[in-house]
C-alpha cells in the first residue's frame, strides 16, 4: 500500500508516540523525535508533510519549536498542528498567532488525530 505522505510527530512523551505511531503508520510514514531542537533538525532533513508538535518539552517549548519553523525557509510552509495537554485558550491562540494549522489537546481520540491530519493534508496539497 503506498503511503499518504510523511509525519513527523515531536512529542517528549512515549506513550504518546506510541500511540500515534499505531494510529497512523498504516497510512503515512512516520517519524518522531523526543525533543524540540532534534525536532527542527529533523524537520530539514525529512521534508513532512505534516508536524504534530506538543508544547511541553524539556528543552524548547513547542511554541519556540514553531517560531524556529515558521523563520527558516525551508520549512516554513510545513503545516503544523499542536498535540498538546495545554487546554488553556490562551494557549491555543498563542499556537494559531503563532502558525499552527490546528491545534488537538490530550487525551486525543485517535480516530479524530487521524482524521485532522487528514483535513490538513488535503487542505495544504490543494
Amino acid at each position: 500500500m503506498t503511503k499518504k505522505g510523511k509525519l513527523l510527530i515531536i512529542d517528549d512523551d512515549k506513550l504518546n508516540i506510541m500511540a500515534l505511531e499505531n494510529t497512523l503508520s498504516l497510512d503515512y510514514q512516520v517519524y518522531f523525535e523526543k525533543d524540540g531542537k532534534s525536532g527542527i533538525k529533523a524537520a530539514k532533513t525529512l521534508e513532512p508533510d505534516l508536524i504534530l508538535l506538543d508544547i511541553v518539552m524539556p528543552d524548547i517549548t513547542g511554541f519556540d519549536v514553531i517560531k524556529t519553523l515558521k523563520l527558516d525557509k525551508d520549512t516554513r510552509n510545513i503545516p503544523v498542528v499542536f498535540l498538546t495537554g495545554r487546554k488553556d485558550v490562551q494557549d491555543e491562540e498563542a499556537g494559531f498567532i503563532l502558525g499552527a494549522n490546528d491545534y488537538i489537546t490530550k487525551p486525543f481520540s485517535p480516530s479524530v488525530v487521524k482524521l485532522r491530519v487528514e483535513n490538513q493534508l488535503k487542505t495544504t496539497k490543494a
